[in-house]
Parts: structure tokens; sequence; C-alpha cells
């Protein structure tokens, strides 16, 4: 199995930037890695994934604001985001399959605010 931890959350006012980290406990180079937010009182969502040759995805609310990117020798999968809003504000979650199983980090919060 794999550990996952974010990293990088906190309180940003809205258009400021955060880059949040989520550093693995073993190799990642073959694993997709996605990163996950969850506002207060809603679903988890998936918010951008990386491909292990770098490919990427956005769901629409976040494109052109943030970045997805891989360090494949750091075993660490980063997301840069910029211009954020106040509907950013959610738990971060870094995710991959491992094996059978679906890996989680315990999150890390980003709150968007004046």
């Amino acid at each position: 199995q794999v550990q996952l931890a974010e990293s990088g959350g906190g309180l940003v006012q809205p258009g400021g930037s955060l880059r949040l980290s989520c550093a693995a406990s073993r190799s990642i180079i073959f694993n997709v890695m996605h990163w996950y937010r969850q506002a207060p009182g809603k679903q988890r969502e998936l918010v951008a994934t990386i491909a292990t040759g770098g490919d990427t995805w956005y769901t629409d609310s976040v494109k052109g604001r943030f970045t997805i990117s891989r360090d494949n020798a750091k075993d660490t999968v980063y997301l840069q985001m910029n211009n954020l809003k106040p509907e950013d504000t959610a738990v971060y979650y870094c995710n991959t399959v491992w094996g059978r199983n679906d890996a989680w980090g315990q999150g890390t919060r980003v709150t968007v605010s004046d």
C-alpha cells in the first residue's frame, strides 16, 4: 500500500495563490494521480488528473487557474492554484489507485476568504 500526505493548504484572500503538495511513500511513476476536493455540505469532486505521461485533465471550474504537475523523482504531485475564489474553499485530497485499493491522503484545508 502507498501512503499519501497532502500539505500546503491555508487561508488565502480571493485572487491569491497556493501550491498544494502530495508526497507518496512509494514510487508513483506508474500511477495516474488525482486531486479531489470536498466543500462543506457537498460531495467530493474530482478537480484535476495527471497521467503517467504527463497528460492532464481539469474540471471546468478550475481550468486556466489550476495546474497539476508531478515530480516522479520526488514521488510528489502538486496542485498550483491561482486566482483563488471563495468557491474553491474545501478540503483537498490526493488520490491514486494502488493495486485493488483507492489510496487517499488525510487532506489539506483551503479557505478562500477576506
